[in-house]
This record gives structure tokens, C-alpha cells and sequence, in this order.
């Protein structure tokens, strides 16, 4: 496989896992929001989730670095790829 398809692959990869990432961390802080003053819910189960919440939002946060790395990556490589295709 060609570098350019294999970061290519990588990339879309990073974006599924971005996406259920996201999807998480934004159905948690819903449960969160929707349920941190009920008297029937452990104020345990609030403090993890909050904490679960923000780890998630961290890995976001490193997935979305790794991407953007990946880009520039594929950029580099394909501006070095015209440069020879032109000599």
C-alpha cells in the first residue's frame, strides 16, 4: 500500500474514533446534567462520571492532535510528491 493511502487510512480511522468519542463524552454530560440533582443518585456516580467525562474529553483532545498530525503529514507528502512529479 502507498504511503499517501496508508495515512490516508489512518486518517479516517482517527475520524470514527473522534466521532464515538465525542458521541460519548456528549451523552455522559447529558446523563450528568440531567441527573446531578436527583436524590436518588449517588453523588459517587456524579463525581465519576464528571471524572469520566473529562478523561474523555483529554483522549478528544489527543485524537484530534494525532489527526491534525496526519494531515499535515499527507500535505507534506503529496506538495514532495508534486515537487518531483515537476522535475
Amino acid at each position: 500500500m502507498p504511503r499517501i493511502d496508508k495515512i490516508k487510512e489512518q486518517i479516517a480511522w482517527l475520524k470514527v474514533v473522534f466521532g464515538i468519542l465525542s458521541a460519548v463524552d456528549v451523552s455522559l454530560v447529558g446523563w450528568l446534567a440531567n441527573n446531578y440533582d436527583k436524590v436518588d443518585i449517588n453523588k459517587t456516580k456524579i463525581y465519576l462520571g464528571t471524572l469520566i467525562a473529562l478523561l474523555i474529553a483529554a483522549v478528544i483532545v489527543y485524537v484530534n492532535k494525532k489527526a491534525m498530525k496526519k494531515i499535515d503529514e499527507l500535505e507534506d507528502l503529496r506538495s514532495r510528491l508534486l515537487f518531483y512529479s515537476l522535475l
